[in-house]
């Protein structure tokens, strides 16, 4: 696998031969564009943590979508697939890529239920999506962050990326029940992954810390903590981000004035509305209109 392009938000790092995990973050305003090849001898795991990511084929031709906390499995021995990703903004994804050989050796005891594996359709292209567990959750956070010695890293990335693996293929119907030994941080990433969903609800008026961690049964310092981790940012400073690109979105539709998409991600005062737009994007949402006729 040969990275593409000069310009990059993301680490490589390899696993073992024929192994590798891509950590893509994008922390600007603007959509970046992010291409590997990949031959036909890999399988590709893409994991969506924060924002999304399109990942282009076939010069365009299709289109692979993954939306925040929503993962694809890629798979075609038929032909290569390099990665071309168009990566949102504020967005996160963590790749997995590994050959079939090493995929086959991981799973060669044990791999009834894996459909792809079966002799039958080793041959045939694979694409299958689905949502990230709490427990996957947390172990891509940790994947992402890495937080171990430089010394440390490889062999720390190899163990939570073979966890990650087990985690994603493990079908038994009650992997996030009492018996999981991550239950506590299993238990609070469903709580945080309410409280983001609760602000964005609520997005005009959204609760109070306080009030967001009563309501979701968490402590206020594991609110804290806890949302940082998973998304990166506080959480209203997720909230802002998110006003401002809903923002973004209706003024580029051209079916509202500045004023009225103000009052929608809730802004009482125009003027509150455009120093906010201002301070994320270093323009006024007057400019930004004119820049997008211009």
């Amino acid at each position: 696998m040969q990275k593409n392009n000069d310009k990059s938000l993301a680490r490589t790092t390899q696993i073992e031969e024929g192994f590798f995990v891509l950590r893509f973050q994008n922390e600007t305003a603007t959509e970046v564009r992010e291409s590997y090849k990949v031959s036909s001898d890999f399988i590709q795991f893409h994991f969506c943590m924060k924002g999304q990511g399109n990942f282009v084929f076939n010069e365009g031709n299709y289109v692979f979508p993954v939306e925040e906390e929503n993962n694809i499995l890629l798979f075609n021995p038929q032909q290569d697939l390099p990665i071309d990703l168009k990566l949102g903004a504020h967005s996160w994804i963590i790749s997995v890529i590994i050959s079939i050989k090493k995929f086959h050796s991981l799973f060669s005891q044990d791999a009834d239920h894996i459909s792809f594996l079966s002799p039958e359709n080793n041959s045939k292209k694979y694409y299958d999506t689905a949502i990230i567990s709490p427990s996957m959750a947390v172990v891509l956070s940790q994947i992402l962050n890495a937080n171990v010695h430089k010394s440390m890293q490889s062999l720390y990335l190899k163990g939570k990326v073979y966890e990650l693996l087990s985690l994603y293929f493990n079908k038994n119907e009650d992997a996030d029940s009492e018996q999981c030994p991550f239950l506590v941080d299993e238990d609070n990433v469903r709580k945080i992954r309410k409280a983001k969903e609760i602000i964005l609800e609520q997005m005009v008026e959204p609760p109070s810390l306080q009030a967001l961690s009563e309501e979701i049964d968490l402590s206020l310092s594991k609110l804290k903590e806890g949302f940082k981790q998973l998304y990166g940012e506080t959480v209203y400073g997720y909230l802002l981000t998110h006003k401002m690109e809903e923002a973004r979105r209706m003024l580029a539709s051209g079916k509202y004035n500045v004023n009225e998409v103000g009052l929608k991600v809730g802004y009482s005062t125009s003027s509150h509305f455009i120093a906010a737009f201002k301070k994320k994007y270093n323009t006024t949402p007057k400019k930004y209109l004119l820049s997008l006729s211009s």
